[in-house]
């Protein structure tokens, strides 16, 4: 469910920013473990289980946009592309986490080769996987945060011009 207020939305932030930085030293610290592959595949499952996470504690999982009228879940989705966010009402699919590996591949090969020096690489490797999950979670945060906000305001100044309407109305009942 999409929050109502301002301050419901800044707690939903604070609580996801905590998720994020739990979530990333489970990352960091499978990035310490020396078993080829095993960090990146830690990386897309903590990172895909964190982003459906966060959009739905937002109110903006696929599946939480899907139960909304036609109209309101349009507003969203556009809200959503003006903030940028390729995630926000979507599955989480393989392709789209590809994308994100992709546009993160040379980090990520690099953290993965120097793994293999002893003790300083796997701290160099936990260290730059606990900061990419947090970027991707603290940005994903950002943009769900951009498009509640925008929804939030657009209800409020909904709910104020019903309330005009509904007292020029009544202004204008025959008495």
């Amino acid at each position: 469910m999409l929050a109502s207020t301002q301050s419901e939305l800044e707690q939903i932030r604070i609580d996801c920013q905590a998720l994020v930085r739990k979530r990333a030293r489970l990352s960091a610290g499978a990035a310490i473990i020396p078993v080829p592959g095993m960090d990146m595949l830690t990386d897309v499952m903590v990172f895909s289980e964190l982003l459906e996470t966060i959009s739905a504690r937002f109110g903006l999982s696929h599946t939480q946009l899907a139960e909304l009228d036609p109209a309101s879940r349009q507003y969203l989705l556009l809200l959503a592309g003006r903030v940028g966010s390729d995630f926000i009402g979507r599955l989480i699919s393989r392709q789209l986490l590809s994308l994100v590996l992709r546009k993160l591949g040379t980090r990520m090969l690099g953290k993965t080769v120097i793994r293999f020096v002893p003790l300083a690489g796997q701290a160099v490797a936990a260290t730059l996987s606990y900061r990419m999950v947090a970027r991707l979670g603290d940005n994903h945060i950002d943009d769900c945060y951009r498009v509640a906000l925008a929804h939030t305001e657009q209800a409020k100044d909904l709910a104020t011009i019903d309330a005009k309407v509904t007292r020029i109305r009544r202004k204008a009942e025959p008495k």
